[in-house]
């Protein structure tokens, strides 16, 4: 006789436990607001310490995107009281009221979380949603009347550095901010209302924390200044990078994606970069050529 053989019940590892540790017995929206606003603020200024580092070592100069233009002291106080202000009077308050709403909207935040091969096509879908997103916004937002109410304090900083991603107008950083919140919120209510693709495709807050951490990643690296040989964009051919996005800072004109370079290259708005590249490579190939 064959004897059913019930399945042992999941049981949650460390990380998943203190998830749910975290919460218990207390208020959930204080609990996601307060772990999102200081995990936001640890990761940007975080990520930001390595490149503050590297401006005062002379090595990496070689490696700096705009090396005749040096940001002073007084640009990385003025800049960090700015961003400060704004997490705190604009995106802070943003922060508190996602909890809310993904509740609302029913997305998972109890343990366990989903499985890796759930997560990372979730995120590939938000990278993609926020950099089309992004694009058309930034594009738009270089319409003279926008550009000279809003987007101007974005480009006080003709050689950006890292923390100067979020120094902006705070109507562009909520319109903007958008990209990174509702391309979440839509693929969950898609999900849930059209798709209907399982349980295990649901989202979890897990899934967005993570995806938060990776976007400002992105767009700090994008602002850093520098262009090192392990960055991702000599590995991922259509990444952007601070490459793709310096020369917008130094042009004030072209490259609007924030991620990726296929809708700049598509629509035109990368010509005057890549003729500048092109032309940057000419000037290298002479000057070896010289040396011989």
């Amino acid at each position: 006789m064959n004897a059913t053989i019930a399945a042992e019940p999941y049981q949650l590892n460390w990380l998943e436990t203190q998830w749910e540790e975290m919460y218990k017995g207390r208020n959930p929206l204080l609990v996601t607001g307060v772990f999102a606003f200081v995990m936001h603020e640890l990761v940007y200024f975080g990520r930001f310490i390595p490149f503050l580092i590297c401006d005062f070592i002379p090595y990496f100069k070689q490696y700096k995107l705009q090396p005749n233009k040096v940001n002073k002291a007084s640009d990385y106080w003025k800049c960090t009281k700015q961003v400060l202000y704004q997490h705190l009077l604009f995106e802070g308050p943003l922060i508190f009221f996602f909890h809310p709403m993904a509740t609302l909207c029913g997305m998972k935040v109890a343990a366990p979380f989903p499985q890796w091969q759930y997560i990372w096509p979730q995120l590939v879908i938000f990278f993609v949603f926020e950099d089309f997103y992004h694009y058309i916004v930034h594009r738009l937002m270089h319409w003279p009347p926008l550009y000279k109410k809003i987007h101007k304090v974005h480009h006080e900083y003709a050689a950006p550095f890292g923390i100067a991603a979020e120094y902006a107008h705070p109507l562009e950083t909520s319109i903007l901010g958008f990209g990174t919140i509702g391309g979440p919120l839509i693929y969950h209510l898609v999900n849930k209302q059209y798709v209907h693709a399982g349980p295990q495709w649901d989202l979890h807050l897990v899934t967005v924390l993570l995806w938060i951490v990776l976007r400002l990643i992105q767009a700090i690296d994008a602002h850093s200044g520098y262009d090192f040989p392990w960055s991702l964009c000599h590995w991922i051919p259509f990444w952007a990078g601070a490459d793709h996005h310096d020369y917008h800072h130094m042009a004030f004109v072209g490259n609007y994606a924030s991620t990726f370079r296929w809708w700049d290259y598509l629509l035109g708005t990368d010509k005057k970069y890549r003729a500048y590249r092109h032309r940057q490579a000419e000037e290298r190939r002479l000057k070896e050529k010289k040396k011989l």
